[in-house]
This record gives structure tokens, sequence and C-alpha cells, in this order.
């Protein structure tokens, strides 16, 4: 790489449009395509690493049991209210898909946690089993490559080697076949799935990008056509939502395909492990005990530091005798959600997000944060999510405050390095492969500090992680 600043933005920027992962004018429709681009990656301490290698296990002991205390649910076995939640607004054709015993042990091949980086440590607000952003990652890290510094994940062979190798232990077929299926919904993120399987497709790998309508079906599987040829694929990676199958060309075709096992597909087709309001389970005093013994000391201790208090917005009477478990204000213990509404602002330092199973709950889309609006768009938030319980239930969770950090990108108008005052997500990438998760790479998204609600802005400076040599 060069040297200088200048050169280090232009090769950045033209590297990253040729891909199609940037938008070189700067008037890219969507947010996800342009940002401010920093010439060095985001610095974390050998300690810091450690802590965030260390979490992918504990995130896979959380889907572990979550997956099973749901089943174990369904089955009686467990309180019956724990999946009455986690199927709410799900279609029970769906719901028994999940269900499905050949699929028991089916976990997500890759857990993206949002890590805010706060004055004491990390805060996860929120998981992601479907998540975009590692392609892009993927590029970054082999642009940001110095001397001085040792980008994350290259040691375990990157992102582009981790997603291959989560793809095929998922499918149980060496050097396979496999498929990325990206849906018009996610078409956002297109462009780097298409730069994930081309170099893949250089490494000697089959793989490929296709979009629903490309997907050939057949009786013995599901078929992309490569040339004169059409090639089977051993397994896929839907890059599309659960909630939008009805929108997605030949879905049922999939879903019919991986029931018969002629093609393994991940994530697994199990809506209950896409919603937020797993952490309200998490933080139920009820379950506390479940999960605790389940999810052994050291991991439950973890992820009760680490992950913010959250309640479902359960628009259901609570009896006289009875409160909000864990929710308190002035003092007092919350007996109905109506209480919240007229909070000043300091006392409403809380998020609001729709859990899972709609359009709304991906991204930052449908997040309210209530020390950032009025009073009344706050009491209307509220009013509003309670309304839409049971069939698209939300979470109120408490906000977690980054700290300020100082980081700095290139300003081509003037050919400056610029300060700018920031809170951080980090966003790793673990990748599940043989029953273990392996850190592939991990993503900082510096927004300016006066914004609340942390993601790829075009405000914002996104970067790979490194450590210091």
């Amino acid at each position: 790489m060069t040297t200088t600043e200048a050169d280090m933005y232009s090769e950045s920027k033209i590297s990253l449009s040729e891909a199609g992962l940037y938008s070189a004018d700067g008037n890219a429709d969507t947010e996800q395509n342009t940002w401010r681009i920093s010439t060095e990656p985001y610095l974390l301490s050998a300690e810091e690493l450690g802590f965030i290698d260390q979490l992918g296990r504990h995130l896979l002991k959380f889907y572990t049991v979550l997956n099973q205390f749901y089943l174990d649910s369904a089955k009686g076995k467990l309180p019956g209210w724990i999946a009455e939640y986690l199927d709410f607004g799900k279609p029970p054709h769906l719901v028994d898909y999940g269900r499905m015993k050949r699929f028991k042990k089916d976990l997500p091949g890759i857990i993206r946690p949002d890590l805010i980086v706060t004055e004491d440590g990390f805060s996860v607000t929120e998981l992601d089993s479907v998540p975009g952003g590692f392609g892009l990652t993927a590029r970054l890290m082999s642009l940001y490559q110095q001397d001085e510094s040792h980008i994350i994940g290259q040691e375990n062979g990157g992102i582009v080697e981790s997603f291959y190798r989560m793809v095929e232990d998922v499918s149980g077929v060496p050097n396979g076949v496999f498929g990325i299926i990206v849906s018009d919904e996610a078409e956002d993120y297109r462009s780097e799935m298409v730069y994930l399987a081309d170099l893949l497709r250089q490494k000697g790998f089959s793989v490929y990008a296709m979009h629903p309508t490309e997907v050939i079906f057949k009786e013995e599987g599901l078929f992309v056509q490569d040339g004169d040829d059409a090639v089977r694929l051993d397994a896929v990676y839907r890059f599309f939502e659960l909630f939008d199958l009805k929108n997605i060309p030949k879905s049922e075709l999939f879903l019919y395909s991986n029931k018969k096992g002629r093609v393994k597909i991940t994530p697994p087709v199990k809506p209950f492990l896409e919603e937020k309001l797993g952490m309200a389970l998490f933080h139920h005093p009820a379950l506390t005990a479940l999960w605790k013994n389940a999810l052994g000391p050291e991991t439950f201790a973890t992820l009760s530091h680490l992950s913010p208090q959250t309640w479902v917005l359960d628009n259901r009477d609570v009896p006289p005798h009875g409160v909000i478990p864990g929710l308190v204000v002035r003092q007092a213990p919350v007996q109905s959600w109506r209480e919240l509404f007229s909070l000043s602002q300091k006392e409403r330092e809380f998020v609001v997000k729709p859990s899972g199973f709609s359009p709304d709950s991906w991204g930052s889309r449908g997040v309210v944060v209530g020390h950032d609006v009025s009073s009344a768009e706050w009491q209307e938030t509220l009013e509003n999510r309670l309304a839409k319980f049971p069939h698209h239930p939300s979470v109120l969770q408490v906000f977690h405050k980054g700290k300020t950090v100082v980081g700095s990108y290139y300003k081509p108008e003037t050919g400056e390095m610029v300060e700018m005052k920031s809170r951080v997500r980090l966003t790793p990438y673990y990748f599940i492969v043989k029953g273990a998760s392996r850190l592939g790479g991990i993503l900082a998204t510096l927004c300016p500090h006066n914004k609340k609600k942390i993601h790829g802005m075009t405000e914002a400076i996104m970067v790979p992680c490194a450590v210091k040599k």
C-alpha cells in the first residue's frame, strides 16, 4: 500500500467502488454505499481483542440454550409462554417448520453482535443471525493492513475463508457447491455478496451469488446455471428475512428441498432465533435459574454484564398485585406501561425496537431512542407499539451510552485529515465451524458523538479493527 494519506484514500475509494461496495460520486441511493473514509484501522488493545474473541463462544451458548428452551417450551417441558412469546406474529406453517425434529439442533452459522464501546467496556445491544456487512468488512480488511498493526481475523483465514468453512460445515460436503441467495428486500447488500462469491470462485471454490429467480428447482434439489451446465447446490446461505418469504420467488421450493434433505439452508428456517425479545427472556427473573444452569456461571455472568435490561412491550394488563419485573421508574416498580408516557427527557433513556419478523426490525429501522424524541413522539411510539402486540411485538431496552472517542477521516476537498468526536459500534463476525465460534473480522462504525443511533450512514467512519503488533 502507498504511504500518503491522499494515496490511501484514493486507493481505498477506487478499490471499493470497483467492487461495487462504495458510491464513488457520493450520490448513492442508500447510505450503505457511502461513508467517510479513514486512512487508519480502528485499534483495539490485546485485552479487548481477547475479550471479544472469547465472546463468540458465549453467544453460541446463548443461541444453543435459546433454541433448546424454545423447543422444550413447545413440548410443555418448560413454561409455555416462552415459545408463545417467540411465536407471536408468525404464520403457523412457519412455526411448524421451525419445530421439525430434523432441524432441532440447527443453529445460525454466523453470529454478529452490536457491541457499543462504553466507559465501562462493551454493551451488547443486539444480536443478528442474518447479518449483512461481512462482505464489505472482508474487502476493508484487505485494504488496511499496515506494518504497525495486525488486522483482526486474518489469523483465522479472515472472513472469506471462515464464511466458506462455515457453509461447508453446514453442508457436510467437502469442497461442495454453495449458493448465496439475496432477496430484493436485501438489495442494498447484493454487491458485497457478489464480491464475496466472486472472490471465492477466484480461489477455486464453487460459490454463486444469485437472485431467487436464478435458482433452478428440480425434484432432486436446487441448481444454478453455470455456462451450459446446471450445477446442484449442496448448501445455501439465505440472505433473506423470513418475514419476507411471501415476496421471494420460489421460496416454498427452497423450503421443500431443505425439508426433504436435498439441500441445506443456513441460517436455519427458525424465526424464533431471530427475535430481539430473546434478550428479554434472558433477563426475565422467572427464568434466571434456568438460564444460569444451562449456560454455566461464566457465560451467564458475561451476558448479564454485557446485555442491557430488556422487556417485551406486552399490552396485557398486569394484576393489581403485580409489576413489570425489573422496571423501576422514579424509585418505584412499574405496574403499567402508561406510567412511562409522562417521563421527562432524562428519565426516558430507553430504546424501543421492533422485535423481529417485520421489515422494520433490521438495521436502524423502527428504532426510537426515548431521550432523542419529543414527549409527544415518545408517547405515540409506546402507544403504537403496544397496540401492535402480539402480532408485531416490540421490546423496550435500557439505553447504554457509548463513550466519546476521537476518530479521523480524510477530507478530499482540503486534502487534510479531519478529527471527529465519535461514538463507536463494533460488529464482530463469528462463524460457526465444527461447533465452535471463529472470529473472522470486526467492523468499526464511528458516528458523530451527537448521534444516538450508531449505524452505517454517510457521516460515519467505517473501518476494520486491528491490534497493535
